[in-house]
């Protein structure tokens, strides 16, 4: 990923903090991700097959890890808030069952001036000490140029000569250093390559094609094991769209080199992976997404023998330190879903963790249920449902409640409750694909019914890892009236049990109000936030983007299916809140 706004997705910094668009940008981007793929007017070549060697490498990388906001963090190491980097680390990523780790650095900030553009050999000891210990635990390596590409080398179409000459003086830095290592060291030429101020995207596909040859001539001439290292070469940003991959095929079909292998990331469904336009569901738009994309590379490169690696997976607004932009069991289905496709078309996935995922400073998974799901991917389905909640409201009697199992070619096989097994046609019943928990059994589990989680349950599969379910007690949240200014609007909230799941904004013409202005459901973070049991905030943006004078009203979607109305005017630097 990138410190700034990138082309097809929204970037994020390392922290994993989705970055806004312009609105005209943003609508572009959905409306073209909905239309079908069509296809160019001339086939494009078809590129050689890979080597055993190359295809086998790949295959053994399975599944990787990347050492994300270290190494490529700027200034240092630190500098994005993990620890320094130690073997423990490694040792703990080897015996979660990752095979690969992709070592993002940034080098340009750690270089000196033309013309030989050195590299700081403190540095560069510091990555190949890393490096190394990596090896030494048995783990392949991946190490690339990383933000280089959006803080130097984007700038090749205006100062062509000045930044190859400094591309060419870094790899041929970085080759010498590593020309001997284990061939289980791989190289990627550079991280989500892009372009600033090109004529468009023929224009992209030559600069990229420029680069990567010589990235792989410089490799190649370096010698030792560089001779038949194996290479990995992006496309443009990164992406898998059809123009991207075929223009990376014509570069293959240049090269001929039978030790290259492909890379391209992927973050999901972009709505759905930021919280906008109302995707607040991992839903068939998103699975499709997803499938579409893992079948593009999987026809152009892997069907044909050349192997792909998916270098960074993950969703842009997943953190653990901002809860509830994407909902708990909508993640967990997501990466289930990713990691069968993904295995079903042979792509080596390598998780994108900037910290979110392991705990670097106790080598703890932070959300160990959902490690345990995205392992589980790797080798096998998991039964899932569709949500992995039941609210019961306080305000009214309990009764039964249904949810729909996706068993995903798994056998449902009963519900726990702790270490008790709940008795089926007693406490549950299944019909189909229909689970419905009874009154009784709910009215049990309820408890006290104290607003929030009252119990846990685990529907179990024969396969894979149990879903979670919660039952969960609620009433309507209440929300008081504020005031604020421009920095923004804090809306004192009684949640009473509930989850917010998405906000929507109009004004009283029935227009969409807020920074995304193509959408009624603006995006969790760029336009409110609801991390704390006492607020929902209105961000900086969203209050300025609202027009001086004109009603807004909020429609607060939560999770249990309630709505609750609010209403907003902005007068100047002032804006004001009230309960409808």
């Amino acid at each position: 990923m990138t410190t700034r706004p990138p082309r097809l997705h929204p970037g994020r910094r390392r922290s994993s903090r989705s970055v806004s668009r312009p609105a005209a940008l943003l609508l572009a981007f959905v409306l073209l991700a909905l239309l079908p793929t069509t296809a160019r007017a001339d086939d494009p070549p078809v590129p050689p097959p890979s080597a055993p060697a190359a295809r086998s490498t790949v295959a053994a990388m399975q599944p990787g890890w990347n050492l994300g906001n270290t190494y490529d963090a700027i200034p240092d190491e630190t500098s994005w808030g993990n620890p320094p980097v130690t073997r423990a680390l490694f040792k703990k990523v080897r015996s979660q069952g990752f095979k690969s780790i992709r070592l993002p650095v940034t080098w340009g900030i750690h270089q000196g001036a033309a013309p030989a553009y050195a590299i700081d050999p403190a540095w560069t000891a510091k990555v190949r000490r890393v490096a190394d210990m990596a090896l030494d635990e048995g783990l392949y390596v991946l190490l690339n140029m990383h933000h280089d590409s959006w803080m130097w080398v984007n700038t090749l179409p205006a100062d062509h000569d000045t930044v190859l000459a400094r591309y060419r003086a870094t790899w041929t830095q970085i080759a010498a250093e590593f020309r001997d290592e284990s061939p289980r060291l791989l190289f990627e030429s550079v991280n989500e390559p892009t372009f600033s101020g090109t004529s468009g995207d023929e224009e992209n596909y030559r600069l990229l094609a420029e680069l990567n040859r010589v990235f792989h001539g410089i490799v190649r001439e370096s010698g030792g094991r560089n001779a038949n290292r194996l290479l990995v070469l992006p496309t443009l940003y990164t992406n898998a769209d059809s123009g991207r991959i075929d223009a990376l095929a014509a570069e293959l079909v240049a090269l001929h080199d039978p030790m290259i292998a492909t890379t391209v990331h992927f973050y999901g469904w972009w709505p759905f992976s930021v919280n906008i336009a109302g995707y607040t569901r991992f839903d068939a738009t998103s699975e499709q997404d997803l499938t579409d994309t893992f079948d593009r590379v999987h026809t152009a490169f892997v069907s044909r023998g050349i192997p792909v690696i998916i270098g960074e997976y993950a969703l842009l607004a997943y953190d653990h330190n901002r809860p509830g932009i994407i909902e708990r069991g909508e993640v967990r289905k997501y990466f289930e879903f990713l990691g069968d496709a993904a295995r079903s078309r042979r792509l080596t996935t390598m998780l994108w963790d900037a910290g979110q995922f392991l705990d670097r400073g106790t080598l703890r998974w932070r959300d160990p249920e959902l490690f345990g799901q995205i392992r589980s991917s790797w080798t096998t389905r998991s039964g899932t449902a569709s949500s992995d909640t039941v609210f019961l409201a306080r305000s009214a009697p309990v009764g039964a409640r249904t949810l729909t199992l996706n068993a995903n070619g798994t056998d449902f096989q009963g519900l726990r409750h702790g270490s008790r097994d709940l008795v089926r046609g007693r406490d549950y019943t299944v019909s189909g694909d229909r689970l419905t928990l009874t009154a009784e059994a709910l009215t049990e589990l309820a408890g006290d019914r104290a607003y929030g989680v009252d119990a846990t349950l685990e529907a179990r599969f024969s396969r894979g890892v149990p879903w979670r379910i919660d039952v969960i007690s609620y009433d309507v949240p209440v929300l008081s009236d504020a005031s604020g200014d421009t920095a923004g609007l804090t809306v004192p909230t009684q949640f009473r049990g509930d989850r917010l799941a998405t906000m929507e904004a109009r004004y009283d013409d029935g227009s969409n109000a807020g920074p995304a202005s193509w959408t009624a459901y603006q995006q969790w973070d760029t336009a409110f936030t609801a991390y704390t049991d006492d607020a929902v905030k209105l961000t900086p943006d969203f209050v300025k983007s609202l027009k001086d004078g004109s009603e807004v009203t909020l429609t607060f979607h939560f999770w249990s299916g309630t709505s609750v109305t609010y209403h907003v005017v902005r007068s100047g630097d002032t804006v004001t809140g009230t309960r409808a």
